[in-house]
């Protein structure tokens, strides 16, 4: 952890927190996965959000500029952040995309730039997302034309705005989407096993089960170590996308790198050191080594210690209390006799693993 005290050694002299949040609040839309609704509130509360709401796969809230930098950056169990830029009535398409076209989209957006359009459907008067798509696209280059004789292009890989349509029913919303790819794409992992977890579902999980860096920690089925390194950062407050490479508003009009480095330090003078150990282990010597290099990509490497180890002949080490979390292979991931494998997981933590809180994800219930 050297790099990250260096850095908050380095730039004790910031903006006061809360001062750059003395702009204008608009509203966000912070998308998550189902299930994860009350912990995305909870999170968006802690950092500061206001008018927080919960919604289906989603939590609603308001925030200001520099707020929407620090949600990118810190939230554990957001998926995207989208900016909603208009909210109108469709019936048609051509409702659709009028609509679409009354935005100035030159507040945005210039000819020389790019952009893409990702739409989500829950209509029974559109049923085709592709089609919304090349509708709301046509509408905003109707517009460029129209003014300037020439259009920007479309750029599904690297565009400069990426545009989300929604409609439900017969209400369609506008909004930017500040986040670009997912934010599960953290940015440390690099090596992945069979069926890694998706990043965002590991923090969740994670905070699911009480997780708060308490006591020491155990993955004894480790993959790829999404677990460990997750856990690590919830451990020591750390940003979970500090590691990431860019974010969309970066490519914004307004963008501002002197308030999100602000937002940023401000953000890394709150990690914190962690006593305990967090430990994984994996059977597989290919999935030790692509752990080892997760960890040490998330500069995690000293607080992550990863073994080869067989989870079925090992012992809880010590009195101390321990809290595991881990994603066993099960059917759809590998072929086991599932009975025998999860009798042999529950015998180990009640004979080799005492005082410990353990959980862990199974496809099949029974």
């Amino acid at each position: 952890m050297q790099k990250y005290a260096i850095f908050v050694e380095l730039n004790r002299n910031i903006v006061p927190e809360g001062k750059e949040l003395q702009m204008e609040n608009f509203k966000m839309v912070a998308k998550t996965f189902f299930g994860f609704e009350e912990i995305l509130a909870n999170e968006l509360i802690k950092l500061g959000a206001q008018r927080v709401e919960q919604g289906t796969r989603m939590v609603s809230f308001y925030g200001d500029k520099g707020f929407m930098y620090k949600e990118n950056l810190a939230l554990r169990t957001a998926l995207k952040i989208l900016k909603p830029i208009k909210q109108f009535k469709v019936f048609n398409e051509n409702s659709l995309y009028k609509g679409v076209q009354s935005i100035d989209w030159t507040d945005y957006i210039s000819v020389h730039q790019s952009f893409v359009i990702d739409a989500t459907i829950f209509s029974e008067q559109f049923n085709h997302s592709q089609f919304v798509a090349l509708k709301s696209k046509d509408a905003i280059v109707y517009q460029f034309k129209e003014k300037y004789k020439a259009r920007p292009n479309i750029d599904k890989e690297h565009p400069d705005l990426k545009i989300n349509i929604h409609i439900q029913q017969d209400l369609c919303t506008v909004s930017l989407d500040t986040s670009g790819a997912s934010l599960h794409h953290r940015g440390y992992r690099t090596a992945t096993n069979i069926a890694p977890i998706n990043e965002v579902l590991a923090a969740g999980i994670l905070l699911l089960s009480g997780w708060k860096g308490q006591s020491n920690f155990l993955d004894p089925m480790c993959g790829s170590g999404t677990f460990l390194v997750e856990a690590a950062m919830i451990a020591c407050n750390i940003p979970p996308n500090i590691n990431r490479k860019e974010f969309a508003f970066e490519k914004w009009r307004d963008w501002d790198a002197d308030l999100f480095d602000k937002v940023e330090e401000s953000l890394l003078k709150k990690i914190v050191d962690f006593p305990y150990d967090i430990v994984g282990y994996d059977k597989a010597p290919s999935a030790v080594i692509k752990a080892k290099d997760n960890a040490r990509n998330a500069n995690l490497d000293d607080y992550i210690s990863v073994q080869q180890q067989n989870f079925f002949e090992t012992e809880k080490q010590g009195d101390e209390p321990l809290h595991i979390v881990f994603n066993p292979p099960y059917g759809e991931r590998l072929d086991i006799d599932l009975e025998r494998f999860y009798r042999e997981i529950g015998d180990t933590l009640k004979q080799s693993y005492p005082g410990t809180n353990a959980w862990f994800i199974t496809g099949n219930l029974e």
